[in-house]
């Protein structure tokens, strides 16, 4: 049987289709997120997140968490994962370390005004100035909103945590940060706002005991970002999808809920400038 040249290019295009096809089937898209929190409470927040993505993207979706601020940065730029929750600071990192290649996508609404607050159970603590000569912990050296905007304004309040305060520690995360303080291992903490209401709404910490004495003025934090050279069709479906969960439909409460949000929006690389003149100014950036 004589086969024509035209019908061997055409069965040959059709070959490499299916194996594409079958290549984006098998592709997993992993996600990562800093890991601000214990490693199951990140996990119990993603599920549906990931079901939802799943969906939305036609590939399969998968958590993978990591054990420090600098692997999730290492992570993306490696590709290791296709997208991570970053905080501000920690976006201005993976850029940087990336020159440029890291493209924020979608932020909570919230995290155009994202604040830290100031916790403690000390009766003398009422203002950041009673901070001179005590103890204080901050999340992890990495964190946004548990440490490096916390330290910019004490900073700006004539406070040195280095040489004003009795001694510093590092938590590694925020609810280590208040399990901290009400354990009375340290007099005060700084962490981010979000996850201070989840843990009075949880009933996991008394405000009545450990209590908010200071709350910083708003800044730009949390974003979901990707690398910058990942395929424009993708990114859309991408940012499509965070666009389009609302939290009034039933099928997208959850979803909201767990992600703390009340809608995501667009963002931007220019948006961090601040944060990352904050870190360059606390000497966190060189």
């Amino acid at each position: 049987m004589k086969i024509s040249l035209k019908s061997l290019l055409a069965t040959g295009m059709m070959l490499a289709a299916s194996w594409s096809q079958a290549q984006s089937a098998d592709h997993v898209f992993r996600v990562s997120a800093i890991p601000d929190e214990a490693p199951t409470e990140l996990q119990r927040k993603f599920k549906p997140l990931g079901e939802y993505l799943e969906k939305k993207i036609g590939m399969k979706v998968e958590f993978t968490p990591v054990t420090d601020y600098a692997a999730s940065v290492e992570a993306l730029i490696n590709k290791k994962v296709d997208m991570v929750w970053f905080g501000g600071f920690t976006f201005v990192q993976a850029n940087e370390r990336s020159k440029g290649q890291i493209t924020p996508l979608v932020q909570r609404a919230e995290d155009e005004k994202f604040r830290s607050v100031f916790v403690t159970t000390n009766k003398s603590i009422n203002s950041l100035n009673d901070l001179k000569g005590k103890t204080l912990s901050f999340g992890s050296e990495s964190s946004t909103s548990g440490h490096l905007m916390p330290r910019y304004y004490l900073l700006a309040a004539k406070i040195n945590p280095d040489t004003d305060l009795k001694r510093i520690a590092f938590s590694g995360a925020h609810d280590a940060t208040v399990a901290a303080v009400a354990g009375g291992k340290v007099d005060a903490g700084a962490l981010n706002i979000s996850v201070w209401e989840k843990l009075v709404e949880a009933k996991k910490v008394d405000p009545a005991v450990v209590r908010v004495f200071y709350t910083t003025p708003g800044y730009y934090d949390y974003n979901w970002s990707v690398r910058t050279d990942m395929n424009a069709d993708l990114k859309k479906k991408l940012a499509d999808a965070f666009l389009e969960l609302d939290a009034n439909k039933p099928e997208d409460k959850a979803i909201m809920e767990l992600q703390r949000a009340s809608k995501f929006i667009p963002t931007k690389a220019e948006n961090y400038k601040n944060i990352e003149a904050a870190a360059k100014n606390a000497g966190l950036l060189k």
